[in-house]
This record gives C-alpha cells, sequence and structure tokens, in this order.
C-alpha cells in the first residue's frame, strides 16, 4: 500500500509540477499552440446593435489587431439588457481568449441597476484596458423650444414629465448621463430605453421623443447636418469637432462633468499570460498616432491603460454611478 502510494504520489507531484508550467504559459492549449493561432477564429462581441460608438471602436480594433496578428478578427453585435446578453454571451464562452468584449459603463459600472443578473459582470468579466473614453453630447430635435442646457433645465422644470430622453437600455452610459442630469438639476424627464442607440436616435430623429445623451461618433453628422442639435457636452472642454456647443459648465452646470468609456474585456477565466498579451498589444494598437486619430475624429480619446490601471479605473466609476443609482433608485426589474 505504502510502495503503490509513493509511486502515486511521485506522479502526482510530477503532474502538479507540470500543471504549474502550464498555468505559467497561460495554460495547455497557449503553451501548446501559441495565442493567437492563426487556424482558430478570433471574436470581439460588441453588446450592442450595429452603428453606435461602442460598434464604431470594435470595427477599429478587430481591423487594427487583424492587422497586427495577420489573421482576421470578426465582430458580433449581441444586443440587449443593456449589454448583458452580450456580456453573459461571453462569460458563457470557452476562456481561452478567442472572444473578447467592447464593455461600457453600463457592464462594469453600473450593472447594480439590474438585480436579476445569471452572471456577476464584476468577477466573471476582466477588464484587459480601458480603450477610450469620451465626454457626451445632449442633443435635441430641432422643434425643441431650447437652445442650450440651462434654457433646458427651465423648459423641463415649467412642462414637468413632458421632456422625453431615449437610451441604449437601462444602464447603459446613455441612460446614465440623463439620469445624472436628472439628479443634478432636479428637473423631472422621462427616460425611454431601447434596445440600443441607433433604435433611441431613429426616433429622436423622427421627433417620436426629444432628448438624448449620445456619444459623440452617432450623432456628429446629425448635428453638422441640422436634423439635431447639440445643447452641450458634457465633458471639462468643448469637442474639437463641435466648437459651437458649449460645455455643460458654460450652460451653468458646474458638476455635471462626466465621460463615458469603453473597455476590451474578456471571461475572468481567461488564463493571466492570454490577458497580459491582450493587453499589451490592443495598447500597442490603440497608441498608434492612425488608432488615435481615428477616435479623435469620433470625438473620443485613447486611454490604453495598463491592468493595475484599468482596476483602479473601474472601480473608481462603479463607486461613482453606484452613488447615481440608488439617489435615482434606478432598477431595471
Amino acid at each position: 500500500m505504502d510502495k503503490h502510494w509513493g509511486t502515486w504520489g511521485r506522479r502526482s507531484a510530477g503532474l502538479g509540477l507540470v500543471a504549474v508550467a502550464a498555468a505559467l504559459l497561460g495554460g495547455t492549449a497557449l503553451a501548446q499552440e501559441g495565442y493567437p493561432n492563426p487556424a482558430r477564429q478570433l471574436r470581439i462581441v460588441v453588446p450592442f446593435t450595429a452603428g453606435g460608438s461602442s460598434d464604431v471602436q470594435g470595427r477599429m480594433l478587430a481591423d487594427r489587431l487583424g492587422r497586427l496578428w495577420g489573421q482576421p478578427v470578426v465582430v458580433e453585435n449581441k444586443p440587449g439588457a443593456g449589454g448583458h446578453l452580450g456580456g453573459k454571451y461571453v462569460v458563457d464562452q470557452p476562456a481561452d481568449g478567442y472572444t473578447l468584449m467592447i464593455g461600457s459603463i453600463g457592464l462594469h459600472a453600473a450593472y447594480g441597476v439590474y438585480g436579476k443578473l445569471t452572471y456577476n459582470p464584476g468577477k466573471d468579466l476582466r477588464v484587459v484596458t480601458v480603450l477610450a473614453e469620451m465626454p457626451h453630447v445632449v442633443v435635441a430635435t430641432p422643434s425643441l423650444p431650447a437652445k442650450n442646457l440651462a434654457e433646458l433645465t427651465a423648459l423641463a422644470k415649467g412642462q414637468p414629465n413632458t421632456v422625453h430622453f431615449g437610451s441604449a437600455g437601462v444602464g447603459s452610459s446613455v441612460h446614465m448621463m440623463g439620469e445624472l442630469y436628472k439628479l443634478q438639476s432636479g428637473v423631472p424627464i422621462v427616460h425611454v430605453p431601447y434596445r440600443g442607440s441607433s433604435a433611441a436616435l431613429n426616433d429622436l430623429l423622427g421627433g417620436q421623443i426629444q432628448l438624448m445623451f449620445e456619444n459623440p461618433p452617432t450623432v456628429l453628422a446629425h448635428i453638422k447636418g441640422g436634423k439635431l442639435k447639440g445643447l452641450a457636452v458634457t465633458g471639462k472642454e468643448r469637442l474639437a469637432a463641435l466648437p459651437d456647443v458649449p460645455t455643460a459648465a458654460e450652460s451653468g452646470m458646474k458638476d455635471y462633468v462626466a465621460t463615458s468609456w469603453t473597455t476590451v474585456a474578456v471571461s475572468s477565466k481567461v488564463p493571466e499570460a492570454v490577458v497580459k498579451k491582450l493587453s499589451e498589444d490592443i495598447r500597442k494598437v490603440v497608441n498608434t498616432p492612425e488608432f488615435r486619430k481615428g477616435l479623435e475624429e469620433q470625438g473620443m480619446s485613447a486611454v490604453a491603460n495598463t491592468l493595475p490601471e484599468a482596476d483602479a479605473f473601474v472601480a473608481r466609476e462603479k463607486q461613482r454611478w453606484d452613488h447615481v443609482i440608488a439617489e435615482g433608485r434606478i432598477s431595471a426589474n
């Protein structure tokens, strides 16, 4: 018995060393095939509808990573539940680093609005890097009798619950920017959630709703074409692409300063070596002049922070938006 056990024990110890070595290399598959393997399909899941800011960034990233790695990177749109259908999908895929996701405030910092999620975004998703951040633009239909944020506040207070603002879904960045405005201004405006920004934008252009707190890439052309009007931007400075649209601070709301942001995330079970490889390569791509210029043309600024920096950033933002959710009693259930 002891002899057999000793033989088994030595074998187990040997297997244990192999397992440790494989873990250090990022898992057996990574050790054997390298990462990324040209024979395998890489995907970037965008958990929102096509045409929005996240979709634009996802396709830019897929193109540049494809060039870097010498293989196609496919973008898949999986909208719904404020991005959480896509988030859960990514978590359920094999944890091998071949399924990436474009994350958002809603997925990483405002998921507290959903009390019955079937996964835990804070634990089940790993942020590889914060890709970019951007202020939002408060946009309105041309028929809304307000030329700036101060006039919007006066109008909404004088006519309670008559101004409706659309969003990409409960807990999305587009929604949370509107809730932050409501909280700080005290105005009674009505939230109308949609299954993605493009659907909300269609109704805004059609006059079914009057207002959105949207990402710049989605609305720049419509503002410049006169189909919508920009009332304010939520950043500290005016957007170079919209020099005539004042900041919220210039309109009398000095504390209404906020940006939305996007991440690249994977399942938290993806081996650390793969996560580090992704972080390095994505930051390499984002920090190229070509990619940064592409972001700037869309009203976005590159971030491309390290793994520890990304963790700290998301933790700070979650604390901020948890406060807005609590104060506004916001719930998707």
